[in-house]
């Protein structure tokens, strides 16, 4: 195996920062196979990956259909951060048991609900009363979520 002179190392380095994770794993394991014998080992020290990334890229141009197609997703979906009503169960119940008392509404409308209880009390109320600690945010969503609106000072006319 003969190394790639400086240079092309470097602009190796940089064209791999562009590339997505899918594309940096076959990248590299493209260069790795073409210099045979030592060459995941050179290709994870040049392009600053780890060699089981390398070997990873190998099993999957194994797998590669021979009519490959565009995949514009990265990963398999699903992932991410599970919603506060999945992650918190009773979360509804303890909001609505935290701002019982303290809620008012117009008797003329029943849709028309206010608190008169800061986003940050409800939250500190939350994690006393039922060790539920959440940010205001989630308090926002809350309110909206159980159709509460924010209550507004009206100023009187003379």
């Amino acid at each position: 195996m003969t190394p790639y002179p400086e240079a092309t190392e470097q602009l190796m380095h940089k064209f791999y920062q562009t590339l997505s994770e899918k594309d940096r794993r076959r990248y590299a394991a493209v260069e790795a196979q073409k210099l045979g014998h030592g060459g995941i080992t050179y290709m994870s020290r040049v392009l600053g990956c780890a060699q089981s990334t390398i070997a990873s890229g190998i099993k999957e141009l194994e797998r590669l259909p021979e009519a490959s197609r565009y995949e514009p997703r990265m990963r398999r979906a699903g992932g991410g951060r599970k919603s506060y009503e999945e992650s918190i169960p009773g979360i509804d119940e303890a909001f609505l048991d935290v701002i019982e008392d303290n809620t008012a509404g117009d008797p003329m409308q029943e849709d028309v609900r206010w608190t008169n209880l800061p986003r940050q009390e409800i939250a500190a109320r939350l994690f006393a009363r039922h060790a539920i600690q959440v940010s205001e945010t989630v308090i926002e969503q809350l309110l909206k979520k159980h159709k509460f609106t924010r209550r507004k000072a009206q100023k009187k006319q003379p």
